[in-house]
C-alpha cells in the first residue's frame, strides 16, 4: 500500500483507531454470521445470498487493510508547535471575502480529517493550499469552482 505520511489531531487519530476497531470487531462477526446463516441454506453454487455475504466480507477486509495502512503511517500532530504567525496545518484562519464582505473560520486538517460541516478544510484544497503561508493581513487570489476569489487573512490561532 501507500507510504503517505498523514498528519491527525488527537480526535481525528482516535477517530480512525475507533472505526479500526470496530471494523475488526463488531464488522467481522456480523459477515461471519451473516455468511454462516447463507450457508445453512443449503447449495452454495445457487446461494445468493452466500455469495453477497462473500463480496462483503471481501469490502470488509479492504477496508480493514486501508484503515491498517493509514494507522501505520499516521502521525499526531502537537498543537503546542504550531506556528501562528503564518497559516499551516492545524492553524484556526478567519478569511473575509473582499467582494461580499462574508467571513469564515476554518481549521486546516489533513484530507481524511476534511469536514465542510464542521468548517475543517484539507490544506490540500484548493483554499487549503492557497491559504498556506499566509500572514493576517495578507490577501489570497483562490481559484473555486465559481471563479478566483480574493481573501484576506484576518485572524490566525489554534
Amino acid at each position: 500500500m501507500s507510504k503517505k505520511i498523514s498528519y491527525y489531531t488527537r480526535e481525528g487519530l482516535e477517530k480512525l483507531k475507533n472505526e479500526l476497531s470496530e471494523l475488526k470487531t463488531k464488522g467481522r462477526a456480523d459477515i461471519a454470521r451473516q455468511i454462516a446463516e447463507a450457508r445453512d441454506k443449503g447449495d452454495l453454487s445457487e446461494n445468493a445470498e452466500y455469495d453477497a455475504a462473500k463480496d462483503a466480507q471481501g469490502h470488509l477486509e479492504a477496508k480493514i487493510a486501508q484503515l491498517e495502512d493509514l494507522m501505520a503511517n499516521a502521525r499526531l500532530l502537537d498543537e503546542a508547535n504550531v506556528d501562528t504567525s503564518k497559516v499551516s496545518i492545524l492553524s484556526k484562519v478567519t478569511i473575509r471575502n473582499k467582494k461580499n464582505g462574508a467571513s469564515f473560520t476554518y481549521t486546516l486538517v489533513s484530507e481524511e480529517e476534511a469536514d465542510l460541516k464542521t468548517f475543517k478544510l484539507s490544506t490540500m484544497s484548493p483554499i487549503g493550499k492557497g491559504l498556506l503561508g499566509k500572514k493576517v493581513g495578507d490577501s489570497a487570489t483562490i481559484k473555486t469552482p465559481a471563479g478566483e476569489v480574493e481573501f484576506e487573512i484576518t485572524n490566525i490561532t489554534i
